[in-house]
């Protein structure tokens, strides 16, 4: 039986062992209205610079458990948040009939700077991973005053909106013309597919992860493991075009077959006892952090982002996050650096991103790393090459 989820307000700190020596748990209040859980390593004290950063899906202000001390050590003040609808942060328990307007890339961006201010920064260095990625991209993009530099992670930046441009006096389009509808054509294959944005953002996928037959915890060990450097399935190649011929050959975890859910779909490749005793990078005690979390919240706060950005189109300005086309043109011109892993099929999901990023959207890229043998949990799967990278180029700034 799962446990029913337990209000904000009565849930604590992280309990001692559970963090690395010198990673702090604690809450901040008032934080766009928000009462936040955040991980904290070193401290503001001698004029420490502020690093930020920014978990993705299914991950918590945790998967930074291995960057945070180095930080601190070297002499940085990390920072890292449960984000909205996330773990211990207020909300997290949100439902689908919830509004979404609060999970709106502008909200997001002012859920940080609201949180910056709130440790007293002018200013700090960012990092995300994930979804967290796209939104250090956009905090980035409105806000380089505050955001100075920028590491991503796993998800390349693929730019802001193109609006049309000079069309005052050319011919209107055909009324008929049409974007490519991707689920169709998705739906026409055989077998038939649907991809994994869409499913996120169905009434049924919180029931689907948080109720998987396999329990929470076994369905994110399938999950982690599918997704990383462990699952020989792992072998990607860049994507010609956003076709339904060329998104089928992305592994199922990202284009499901059609009528299976994501813990269906993960469940075939659950690792073995043997395996599982092997990974280093996500030993059981670990994992067990994340599933105690989501088995009592539910991934409704998780995928309320997806539902927000469910389509490409969105994701540069469309639908819930129309306000952001004011930002259309605009590149990420201070310093930044992308780290993958190599055997991530993320960093190929949207053709051509990884692409744009290195090219146009970031006019200062100092490095594009993909790292061998990691996959898509890159800075928990290979720890000691990204905490170098970062360090690397925190200190050339």
């Amino acid at each position: 039986m799962l446990a029913t989820m337990q209000p904000d307000d009565d849930i604590g700190p992280y309990e001692d062992g559970v963090l690395p020596p010198g990673v702090r748990s604690r809450f901040v209040a008032d934080v766009n209205g928000l009462r936040m859980h955040v991980l904290e390593a070193g401290s503001k004290a001698r004029g420490r610079a502020g690093v930020l950063l920014l978990h993705g899906f299914p991950e918590l202000a945790y998967s930074w458990r291995r960057l945070m001390p180095a930080l601190a050590q070297a002499g940085y003040h990390a920072i890292a948040p449960d984000l909205r609808g996330y773990g211990r942060t207020d909300g997290a328990g949100v439902t689908y009939d919830d509004d979404l307007r609060p999970f709106r890339m502008l909200n997001e961006i002012r859920d940080m700077l609201s949180l910056v201010a709130a440790f007293g920064y002018r200013e700090v260095h960012l990092a995300g991973h994930d979804f967290g990625s796209l939104v250090a991209s956009w905090c980035a993009v409105a806000r380089p005053d505050v955001f100075r530099s920028v590491v991503l992670m796993s998800a390349p930046f693929g730019g802001t909106a193109t609006l049309p441009f000079d069309t005052a006096d050319a011919p209107s389009a055909p009324a008929n013309a049409a974007a490519t509808d991707i689920d169709t054509e998705l739906a026409s294959l055989d077998p038939p597919r649907h991809h994994y944005r869409r499913f996120y953002a169905t009434r049924g996928a919180n029931d689907d992860l948080w109720r998987a037959p396999q329990g929470v915890h076994d369905f994110l060990r399938a999950y982690y493991h599918m997704k990383s450097g462990d699952w020989n399935g792992n072998r990607p190649e860049p994507l010609r075009e956003w076709s339904a011929a060329e998104l089928a050959r992305l592994p199922r975890y990202y284009v499901l077959d059609r009528g299976k859910g994501m813990a269906e779909t993960v469940a075939e490749q659950m690792p073995s006892a043997a395996e599982i005793a092997a990974c280093e990078w996500l030993p059981d005690d670990e994992l067990r952090v994340y599933s105690a979390e989501y088995e009592r919240t539910g991934f409704q706060g998780g995928l309320q982002w997806y539902r927000s950005v469910q389509s490409v189109s969105s994701i540069f300005g469309g639908g819930i996050n129309a306000d952001l086309q004011v930002f259309a043109g605009r590149t990420i011109d201070q310093p930044s650096m992308f780290i993958a892993g190599a055997r991530d099929w993320g960093i190929h999901q949207r053709p051509g991103a990884l692409e744009r990023m290195e090219g146009q959207a970031c006019t200062d890229l100092r490095g594009l790393h993909l790292l061998d043998g990691a996959g898509h949990w890159v800075q928990q799967e290979k720890p000691a090459e990204v905490n170098r990278l970062v360090l690397e180029f925190l200190r050339s700034l």
